[in-house]
């Protein structure tokens, strides 16, 4: 597959969780600059929120507001030559970390607030990516802190928006990306540092089957080969699961069946996307280490998001 991709936003720092409005204007972090923006369908960009830490993964939630995934500063960002071009890339440097949170943003005023910072008492690490269901609770990842010699492992979360309750699913060494099946039934999570896409079987509201051994989460849909990182992901319609795909740049679509396919775009960091317009075909695509934003016909429908605002 080849898309033909029009550049709708640059110059922008490390932009990540695209989220398509009703009045076709863009919703999206700017992890980098730590905000929340809105891409005109004028071309201007406009700052909802600025939200400290780093601002990962947004959705629209019941209550027609946003809620973030903040990954709390988990890294910094260094510039480095790639492709003839200087590009923005995460870097494991983090001075200014302070453990993630959820936070809700009122899209009218811009007031942010915190949901949740912790589990059991447990501090939050680093919250990635995010997607509600149709009853109104969310999903969420977090990814887990990783140092040269250390790994502390993230997971899978399940919460209510009113902030009084959050349970800890699933522990996934590094997730990132997450979505529903179209029928609600499966919880898919992208494992970042090993280039794989579980899929978790949902028993009930936050409750997932256990996966086919211990240490395990789930049934595991594809490992990639060689060195390909996955980030955030989106389902299509059909069931199919899009993955935002570092080093080998592009969408890595994911059948469950376990056969894969790879859409290029160039950017080392193709992180997200999201799906809109009229028949659900319009792509937007986060070239984060370019700090772009493409457009793009898809050759199938995407899988509208449970709310929109």
């Amino acid at each position: 597959m080849t898309l033909t991709l029009d550049v709708v936003a640059t110059g922008l720092g490390f932009p990540e969780g695209p989220v398509i409005m009703n009045d076709g204007a863009l919703l999206f972090v700017d992890i980098e600059k730590q905000t929340l923006s809105r891409l005109c369908p004028s071309g201007e960009v406009d700052v909802v929120a600025s939200l400290g830490g780093g601002p990962n993964g947004v959705a629209i939630g019941p209550d027609g507001a946003a809620y973030v995934c903040n990954n709390g500063a988990a890294y910094g960002f260094v510039q480095m030559p790639y492709g003839g071009k200087t590009v923005t890339v995460p870097s494991p440097e983090r001075p200014d970390f302070h453990g993630g949170c959820i936070q809700r943003v009122d899209l009218e005023t811009g007031a942010v607030s915190v949901l949740y910072d912790a589990c059991n008492g447990k501090k939050l690490l680093a919250p990635d990516d995010i997607v509600f269901d149709a009853s109104g609770g969310f999903w969420f990842t977090e990814t887990g802190i990783q140092d040269d010699d250390t790994l502390q492992k993230g997971g899978v979360y399940y919460c209510t928006t009113d902030g009084t309750s959050i349970t800890k699913v699933a522990t996934i060494d590094m997730a990132n990306g997450i979505g529903l099946s179209p029928d609600g039934k499966v919880v898919y999570v992208a494992d970042t540092i090993f280039g794989r896409l579980w899929a978790l079987d949902i028993v009930g509201p936050g409750q997932v089957k256990p996966g086919p051994m211990p240490g395990m989460p789930g049934r595991v849909i594809q490992t990639l080969p060689g060195y390909q990182w996955v980030d955030s992901l989106k389902v299509e319609a059909d069931g199919k699961i899009c993955v935002g795909t570092i080093f080998n740049g592009g969408i890595t679509v994911f059948d469950p069946d376990g056969t894969t396919e790879h859409v290029t775009v160039p950017d080392l960091f193709t992180t997200n996307l999201c799906f809109g317009g009229a028949d659900m075909r319009d792509v937007w695509i986060t070239a984060s280490s370019s700090g772009t934003i493409y457009k793009a016909r898809w050759p199938r429908a995407g899988l509208p998001m449970a709310f929109t605002a």
